[in-house]
């Protein structure tokens, strides 16, 4: 009896079509997933964006860019590297954008700082050494030297120096520092070949115009303050210099190491 009253309830109620099942079945399975999907996207340890793998030549951070490839030589902030610093309001008043940026694809002919132009082999793209140009000047230009123009120019002459004129300059302005024949004195010797291999003619006459103000050695201005002739150095007396310097790689006289 108990069983003929089951059978007859269960021809009652009506059971799902398997389409029904199936449509069921696979919602479930969407929902699951949606709610394991959000459960794996809030486990520890999962990488944030900046975390994330990037193709070198898509990282534009000038902060980025410029630890990766200028602060081995210039300084974690610009400054106190081998290479002249690039955090230097005086530098950044008379070398113009165009003119970092030529540095920075090209290079400098016979010292260590290469060309950093993928086309030329280097590791950076052009729109990432726009980047770092626009950062220097934008991190490291703010404050304007604590001197006047008209400044020397930066560029070197198109008509060389007079390096016997420039041994006069050496004398009043340098020597005291340097040595009288550059052989060093409080300051390091210059009449080294080993160094000055190492560096280019533009670079001389751009640490003579801005000086090292973070090892202690005073710009074109300050040196002329100090001088005997107690006035700075004109573009010309730097011209004279550069040529001095330039003969004195070439020739070696034996300056103390």
């Amino acid at each position: 009896m108990i069983r003929q009253r089951i059978q007859q309830i269960r021809r009652k109620v009506p059971r799902p079509s398997h389409g029904v099942l199936r449509r069921w079945c696979g919602r479930l399975c969407l929902l699951s997933l949606f709610f394991s999907v959000g459960c794996f996207d809030s486990l520890p340890g999962k990488p944030t964006e900046a975390d994330r793998y990037k193709r070198p030549d898509t990282v534009m951070d000038f902060h980025t860019l410029y630890k990766t490839n200028c602060s081995g030589c210039h300084g974690a902030d610009g400054t106190m590297g081998p290479a002249p610093p690039l955090n230097d309001p005086l530098f950044l008043a008379i070398c113009s954008d165009a003119d970092i940026k030529q540095i920075v694809m090209h290079g400098r002919d016979n010292t260590p700082m290469p060309a950093m132009d993928h086309k030329t082999s280097g590791p950076l793209t052009e729109k990432q050494i726009n980047a770092i140009v626009a950062g220097i000047r934008a991190e490291w230009g703010k404050t304007p030297p604590q001197l006047s123009p008209p400044f020397p120019t930066y560029q070197l002459a198109e008509t060389p120096g007079d390096a016997q004129a420039g041994k006069k300059v050496f004398s009043q302005y340098c020597a005291t520092c340097h040595g009288k024949d550059g052989q060093g004195d409080t300051a390091g010797a210059l009449n080294d070949a080993g160094f000055l291999g190492t560096i280019s003619n533009q670079a001389l006459r751009r640490i003579i115009i801005t000086g090292r103000s973070d090892l202690g050695m005073p710009n074109y201005h300050a040196i002329g303050d100090d001088s005997l002739e107690g006035k700075p150095l004109t573009s010309q007396q730097i011209t004279d210099l550069v040529a001095l310097l330039a003969e004195w790689r070439t020739a070696d006289v034996g300056g103390n190491e």
